[in-house]
């Protein structure tokens, strides 16, 4: 039996480990949250008490953290010094593209195969296993991470090389973002101007203004029930943060991804970081009761 480690217990990665688990990989889990890792303790994942003792028990490592700079101490200090040759890590993280490559280059040298596979899919994805995975990485060693990305996703994309995956990733939370930002500024323009929201939401997905976004994240809006988080308001920053770094990076223009970028860093210094992001619209709604914009 191949034995996995999930670092990260989360929203995302407490599905992948169940799926995981569905198709009887063996699989040991570490995260901070104590009570996470219980309860997939209780359905069948093993407990790892440190980084350094799930890396020696495993063939295939898989990160899902929040954060670059963790994901980077974690690797370097704690995953390369041990991990035995022939092993793999899958980055199913959203993270920095350079700060992928470089991981991969650093992998690479100890005969480690070190993949960026971004997921998209969220939540509800991760647990029905039907997430779409953009992998980048080692072309020839791809097949041989294929049975464990089927198990937890159901869209299974190669992309490049390392930091291929991350680019497309970072892109397409952008885009997302600033669907997210567009919509919420459409639909409160139309409710000021006598059109409910409802009315609104089943007009543009009948129209041209159709999109999937709207399909996750409209009843959120919709219903001003910004709880029910499917996207954290602050990891998208997050994300969209480092698809600028990218894009400025390649020196391409940010004209619209810096509005957008703007207004989410605006609702997150309110305190919105742990809502749902399509709490961004309260945001407007406080805007347009102020009297600010036209």
């Amino acid at each position: 039996m191949e034995t996995v480690g999930v670092i990260g217990c989360g929203l995302m990665g407490k599905g992948i480990v169940k799926n995981l688990l569905l198709h009887n990989y063996e699989v040991y889990v570490n995260d901070i949250n104590e009570t996470a890792v219980n309860e997939l303790v209780a359905i069948g994942a093993k407990k790892s008490e440190t980084i350094e003792e799930m890396v020696l028990s495993i063939d295939t490592l898989i990160l899902s953290l929040p954060s670059p700079p963790l994901i980077r101490d974690l690797v370097i200090e704690k995953v390369l010094p041990v991990m035995k040759t022939g092993g793999t890590i899958l980055d199913m993280s959203t993270n920095d593209v350079e700060m992928t490559r470089d991981l991969q280059k650093q992998a690479s040298s100890k005969g480690i195969e070190f993949f960026d596979c971004p997921l998209s899919g969220g939540p509800a994805g991760a647990e029905a296993g039907t997430l779409t995975v953009m992998v980048g990485g080692n072309e020839e060693a791809f097949p041989s991470i294929l049975p464990i990305l089927e198990a937890v996703g159901e869209t299974i994309e190669y992309v490049g090389q390392s930091g291929a995956g991350q680019t497309v990733k970072l892109c397409h939370n952008m885009v997302v973002g600033g669907v997210i930002g567009l919509l919420s500024e459409a639909l409160l323009a139309g409710e000021k101007s006598g059109v409910d929201k409802q009315t609104m939401e089943k007009i543009f997905q009948k129209g041209s203004a159709q999109t999937k976004v709207m399909d996750v994240f409209g009843s959120n809006i919709i219903n001003n029930q910004f709880d029910d988080v499917k996207f954290s308001l602050s990891n998208l920053t997050k994300d969209m943060l480092l698809y600028r770094s990218l894009a400025e990076g390649n020196q391409t223009p940010t004209l619209a991804s810096q509005s957008f970028y703007q207004l989410f860093q605006i609702a997150l210094n309110q305190g919105k970081g742990s809502a749902d992001s399509t709490a961004v619209y309260e945001l407007f709604t406080e805007i347009s009761g102020k009297g600010v914009g036209a």
